[in-house]
């Protein structure tokens, strides 16, 4: 027989509850819509071991996923906004957030200026805002006021996911794992690597159109990751 109770109660530390109020706040305040396209990654994939190549170098494929959409959000302004309410505020800097795992949640460091970092300056940056992130030694200023986030599921090996928005931010990128899947080309079944993305868009600031074609260029970009380097 169990002797007490068979449960046990862990009070909600204060990450936790401010997790909780933001969460419920965008779901229940901003109308989200999804869209979701598949990316074909072979020559993301390749591009990425033929830069790591390179003596002390080291990037991700969420290095290139970061720089694609903060050159996807240069062209397109609209996913790069924020809802307030008479106005809506578009942002000439892309402030990329970045969802990290950390013991008692998540927590989103934001790299300012991402249109105009390369991958080298992107990639450390990420690596020392996660390692510090995990360590709690971030300061606020470098978890708030980011204009667009990304989570990236990928090392899990999710197929595919939907994000909620980091509010006041009108969209966030959910990405997924690459995955060998066969697809046709040409007539014929050949082993390819795709990976699911998903956009969820504020709706009074987006509408379906723009965040299709905004997905559809950091599309090209990731098909094209040549144009990364530029």
């Amino acid at each position: 027989a169990m002797i007490g109770p068979a449960y046990e109660d862990v009070p909600v530390s204060s990450m936790r509850k401010v997790i909780a109020t933001r969460l419920v706040e965008s779901k229940t305040s901003a109308p989200h819509f999804y869209i979701t396209l598949e990316v074909d990654m072979k020559a993301a994939v390749q591009a990425r071991a033929e830069i790591n190549k390179i003596e002390g170098v080291n990037i991700t494929l969420n290095d290139l996923i970061v720089k694609a959409a903060a050159l996807a959000l240069a062209r397109h302004p609209t996913v790069n906004a924020s809802w307030r309410g008479e106005f809506v505020r578009f942002f000439k800097s892309v402030d990329v957030a970045v969802a990290v795992s950390v013991p008692d949640g998540l927590i989103t460091p934001v790299l300012r200026g991402c249109q105009a970092k390369g991958l080298l300056g992107i990639s450390s940056e990420i690596k020392d805002l996660a390692e510090r992130a995990r360590e709690k030694k971030l300061l606020p200023e470098e978890y708030t006021g980011g204009t667009f986030t990304i989570s990236n599921m990928g090392m899990f090996g999710i197929q595919s996911f939907t994000a909620i928005i980091n509010p006041p931010e009108a969209a966030i990128l959910a990405v997924s794992a690459i995955q060998e899947v066969p697809v046709v080309e040409g007539g014929s079944i050949v082993p390819g690597l795709r990976m699911s993305l998903t956009l969820s868009c504020d709706h009074r600031v987006v509408d379906g159109a723009s965040a299709a074609r905004f997905l559809k260029d950091l599309k090209c970009f990731l098909e094209k990751p040549l144009s990364l380097a530029l």
